[in-house]
């Protein structure tokens, strides 16, 4: 048995955090949400929390959180978990064994 330091995989992410996916997915979401920002120009308060909406909900995605590495792992593995098959073949150690 082999103990793995807990922080293995951090000089494999960008800044110890991030990887490229998702820099280039809060970038997206920012750029979105300049670009709305400047064609439509908000004159209230609602037009701007639209505006602003990608740029949010892309950053949120990305938060690092205990025992995964981000929100948008933990949605992944759950939509993972409902969508795959659920009748698990045994394969146990009696698994080779007949019963006649």
């Amino acid at each position: 048995m082999f103990l793995i330091p807990a922080n293995s995989k951090n000089g494999k992410l960008i800044f110890s955090v991030f990887t490229k996916f998702d820099l280039i997915l809060v970038s997206s979401g920012l750029a979105v949400s300049i670009l709305s920002i400047l064609i439509f120009g908000p004159s209230n308060l609602q037009g701007l929390i639209f505006c602003l909406l990608p740029g949010l909900i892309c950053t949120a995605l990305v938060v690092p959180i205990p025992n995964y590495h981000n929100v948008f792992t933990v949605f992944k593995d759950l939509i993972e978990f409902f969508y795959q098959r659920r009748n698990y073949k045994w394969e146990g150690w009696c698994s080779k064994d007949e019963f006649k």
